[in-house]
């Protein structure tokens, strides 16, 4: 799998925009995905856990912390197995995903790392704001989503702003 230069259209270059998408989780569409090659976990954050209606009971025991985007060790709640799945019928693929959940504040509702990456042989492109996977039936594209992203980011400034991003969720 490549990527061609009609990849990148519809994109607004040049840009620096971290490639966010939208999957299907636990069969709800579940926006602002940030697709994050340097992550060696898949993390959802708490309140899309909690959106999610997910029962906390499905949570396991994750006592190892890990180290979030601003160097602080993060201990997750637990860890959790989601179906979720990538792409459109009938170029789809529906995987069992192991998740941190983690309790801090981010604009993103989930990061996926390196270990979905590998079980998709995934390509992902920074620059054409796309994820290619093959399926049964063909490679898929999906499409990163540049205006969500500044919108995230603009989110972000503002929570700084606001100093809303120290308080905890209880």
């Amino acid at each position: 799998m490549f990527f061609l230069e009609e990849d990148a259209r519809r994109v607004k270059q040049p840009h620096d925009d971290p490639l966010v998408i939208m999957l299907t989780i636990e069969g709800f569409n579940t926006r602002r995905i940030l697709i994050n090659n340097d992550s060696s976990a898949n993390i959802i954050y708490l309140s899309a856990f909690q959106q999610l209606k997910l029962n906390p009971e499905r949570l396991r025991p994750f006592n190892s912390p890990f180290v979030s985007f601003n160097g602080h060790r993060v201990y997750p709640k637990g860890i959790v197995t989601l179906t979720v799945t990538v792409g459109t019928h009938p170029r789809q693929l529906t995987l069992q995903l192991d998740f941190l959940v983690v309790n801090c504040p981010l604009s993103y509702n989930v990061i996926i790392g390196k270990p979905t990456f590998n079980r998709w042989r995934a390509a992902t492109s920074t620059y054409c704001l796309k994820v290619k996977f093959p399926t049964e039936n063909g490679v898929e594209k999906v499409k990163g989503d540049q205006v969500l992203v500044r919108e995230c980011y603009q989110a972000v400034l503002a929570a700084k702003e606001n100093h809303t991003w120290m308080i905890e969720e209880k």
